[in-house]
């Protein structure tokens, strides 16, 4: 089996840069690396990416939200993430169940017992070998997001439209589920040069070995 490391943080915290940076500096430890992300890995994810991130959808209630995810989930596990550890690879993803915990639970005030069950059947019971938790002020990490879209606002998500207050329990509730699992997730100050983050996480996987 491989290793499955997945990518956590606020909106605009780096996660995409810092899997391309990583992928490249542990690709000679590993027959393989994928690179991934959730939603939107699969055909059927990409559907379910359009109807969960889209701006105009601001009607979706939280339950049906979470739903949404957890069939994103369920696909891309299947077809994407499974087989790529059974083949010995290590796959790389941007968001996994800590982000549905954080965002829906903490963020919506879904109940936490509800989301772990429903992260447990989405899933299998398969959780993350390493969490790497990208911690970032939210304000920052907001304003990090829309300049990035800033030409086109209407490619602004759900959550870039949402409210400074929810986005900063998001970012209490991910340090949250990093204090209560400390040997599982890896924090890293987000706001350090994209090169030292990706040193301090690379450090981190190749000192974890191959299974």
């Amino acid at each position: 089996m491989g290793r499955f490391i997945t990518i956590e943080g606020v909106e605009g915290s780096g996660k995409s840069t810092l899997a391309k940076r990583v992928a490249a500096e542990v690709s000679h430890l590993f027959p393989e690396v994928v690179l991934t992300r959730e939603p939107g890995a699969t055909a059927i994810g990409k559907e379910i990416r359009s109807l969960v991130l889209a701006e105009k959808e601001q009607g979706l209630t939280p339950l049906a939200e979470l739903f949404l995810f957890a069939a994103d989930r369920a696909q891309h596990l299947e077809e994407v993430v499974r087989p790529a550890l059974s083949r010995g690879a290590l796959v790389l993803c941007d968001r996994f169940v800590d982000s549905s915990y954080a965002y829906q639970g903490y963020g919506r005030g879904l109940d936490m017992t509800l989301l772990r069950d429903t992260m447990r059947l989405a899933t299998g019971g398969l959780i993350a070998d390493l969490v790497v938790l990208l911690d970032l002020d939210p304000e920052i990490g907001l304003d990090r997001a829309r300049a990035r879209e800033s030409e086109d606002p209407g490619k602004w998500t759900r959550f870039e439209a949402d409210t400074l207050e929810f986005h900063r329990r998001i970012r209490a509730g991910f340090l949250e589920l990093a204090r209560v699992e400390p040997t599982r997730f890896l924090v890293v100050d987000a706001t350090l040069p994209p090169e030292d983050v990706a040193k301090r996480v690379t450090e981190r996987i190749a000192a974890m070995g191959q299974a």
